[in-house]
């Protein structure tokens, strides 16, 4: 089984950070292929990151299912172009935002999620509720920890996160959801520190990813996922 991880901003050691995280927990029969594209935001923090991430997203999509790919991962939590991606795409597509959200809903009956900038916070917040659980989610915190600087040892991000944990647990939150890729390697150290499930999207995605290829489903080209209808758009990502 081949599943194609696509970071949708263009930071190559972001990128290696997010394949090795999904490398650790796929299973043995599992390749895991990192990719990212060649043109886009270094990182995305919001809507207009995300906007302008689409077009290389997209391509990264069509050229994983060119080499092989049996399920796509999009490793934004923001499920940047998730919509698009899996309309434009034969194989599954799952986005970690959404992923984590099932992952955590499964461990814990109410849930925070602690995220990057305050404006990315509004996106999670829109997409918690489009998923349904709304009603499970107690809070997003934003830690104004820019993407990036989640790789700098000195940024502190492991404390700040922990602070915010530590509001959400207050508030009612039996579960964590780990609000960006770049957090992954905190996931772990973070659970053994709070005592309550945090769940990293990246390892989340790759389990479901696994689980549908497995199971032989794919997305439904019935409805609002149905491939584009003029074939002379898929062109443009070839």
């Amino acid at each position: 089984m081949r599943i194609a991880v696509i970071n949708p901003n263009t930071t190559a050691s972001m990128t290696q950070r997010i394949t090795a995280a999904a490398r650790a927990v796929a299973g043995r029969d599992t390749e895991i292929v990192g990719r990212q594209p060649g043109n886009g935001p270094e990182a995305i923090e919001g809507p207009f990151d995300g906007a302008l991430s689409v077009p290389g997203l997209l391509k990264e999509i069509v050229a994983a299912e060119r080499d092989g790919a049996d399920a796509h991962i999009i490793a934004c939590f923001d499920d940047t172009g998730l919509d698009a991606a899996r309309a434009i795409a034969t194989k599954p597509v799952i986005g970690i935002g959404e992923a984590s959200f099932h992952a955590v809903s499964l461990v814990a009956h109410s849930f925070c999620v602690v995220t990057t900038l305050s404006r990315s916070a509004p996106v999670i917040e829109d997409n918690i509720h489009r998923y349904g659980f709304g009603h499970r989610c107690r809070r997003v915190f934003a830690t104004d920890i820019p993407v990036l600087e989640l790789e700098n040892p000195q940024s502190g991000a492991f404390e700040r996160i922990s602070d915010f944990i530590r509001q959400g647990v207050a508030m009612g939150a039996e579960g964590v959801s780990l609000g960006c890729a770049g957090m992954a390697e905190f996931a772990l150290d973070l659970q053994r520190s709070h005592g309550i499930p945090v769940v990293d999207g990246v390892s989340a995605a790759v389990g479901l990813a696994e689980t549908l290829v497995r199971c032989g489903l794919t997305t439904s080209k019935s409805g609002v996922w149905a491939s584009p209808t003029r074939l002379h758009v898929l062109e443009k990502f070839s």
